[in-house]
């Protein structure tokens, strides 16, 4: 087709500039945002997100931590770390683009894609950790993002995945010192073990390093599928589909955490509000907010508690629970998530 090209999950989009594409995905709304065209500016878009949220929301946890991430890339793309820094530098923005993209959809009252959906609509629940919170976002940024974005680099550059496989691997070392840090800041301190115990045995099922290599296994794949746009798409949905139900895993409440006493979220030893301290809910047991019946034993609640005091930003809005299965809901079509969301220079979803 003139003037178009295949994006990694076999949609045809028209190239309109380097950095410039039309993109579909989960909503019935229509809005426009800019893409970041330098790591820096991805760096600066980070901030702006941060800025605007409270410290303790579970987006605000996740964007710290990736922020964190992609000032630790972008330091190093002046030296002799990447042996190709431009196309390390292309694939940070594109791969920063559908970050991006999930939180504008969510600040527009629209559906992030489904990898994204278990953080967006947790996010305030008080029974789940910050730890969780920032594994949640690296589980969907990564097992679902990352590939579609390494492969969508690879047409705009016109080079095969294999060109950036040792530069793409470099990066797993430096994720991992970032992860390790990360989990030792947000772990919970020795007076609350009862809760670390569960805690620790959900994290240790998921690690950044086999995420990454699954990821990888996935860009092959979507690679030798962008001839097959029918199996490409879905491919490419079955990656968002098992990244969202993996990140509903991740954020499985454990109860009420630490409230943070700093602008950074690190947590003090004082359970969150609305808790008694130092009574923190029988394990397995759901919270619930004071003066409302417990839930039945076995049982989740119908959705998660908004903090009281969060304030409703268009980039900070915590939204009511939005984490249905594809496929339900008004107006859903053979696949929902298809709806038109236009946005200039950010990757097709």
């Amino acid at each position: 087709m003139p003037g178009t090209t295949m994006a990694a999950d076999g949609t045809p989009v028209a190239v309109l500039a380097a950095n410039t594409v039309t993109a579909p995905v989960a909503t019935p709304v229509t809005t426009r945002v800019t893409a970041p065209v330098t790591v820096e500016e991805v760096v600066g878009r980070l901030r702006e997100i941060g800025a605007v949220l409270p410290p303790a929301d579970g987006v605000a946890v996740f964007n710290r931590l990736y922020l964190t991430v992609t000032e630790a890339v972008r330091d190093r793309l002046g030296g002799s770390y990447f042996a190709d820094p431009a196309a390390m530098a292309e694939l940070d923005t594109v791969f920063a683009g559908r970050y991006l993209l999930a939180v504008a959809a969510d600040a527009a009252g629209q559906e992030p894609p489904a990898c994204w959906r278990p953080l967006f609509a947790l996010r305030a629940h008080p029974g789940v950790h910050p730890l969780q919170f920032a594994l949640a976002g690296m589980n969907a940024h990564i097992q679902h993002d990352l590939p579609l974005a390494v492969v969508d680099t690879c047409l705009r550059r016109g080079c095969e995945p294999a060109g950036l496989a040792a530069d793409y691997h470099r990066i797993n070392g430096l994720l991992a010192e970032v992860e390790t840090a990360v989990r030792e800041q947000l772990m919970p301190g020795p007076d609350l073990l009862e809760r670390a115990e569960p805690l620790t045995h959900l994290l240790g099922v998921w690690s950044v390093e086999a995420a990454r290599e699954g990821a990888w296994s996935a860009v092959q794949a979507l690679w030798e599928l962008r001839a097959v746009p029918t199996a490409a798409r879905a491919f490419a949905a079955a990656l968002d589909c098992s990244a969202g139900l993996l990140g509903h895993a991740l954020l499985l409440p454990l109860g009420p955490h630490p409230a943070p006493d700093a602008a950074d979220g690190s947590p003090r030893t004082a359970d969150a509000p609305g808790t008694t301290a130092g009574t923190p809910d029988a394990p397995g047991k759901a919270p619930h907010a004071p003066g409302e019946a417990p839930h039945a034993p076995g049982t989740a609640p119908d959705a998660p508690h908004r903090a009281p005091d969060a304030p409703r930003t268009a980039a900070g809005r915590l939204p009511e629970a939005r984490n249905r299965p594809a496929g339900e809901g008004a107006g859903a079509q053979a696949r929902p998530d298809q709806a038109q969301l236009e946005c200039s220079g950010l990757p097709s979803a």
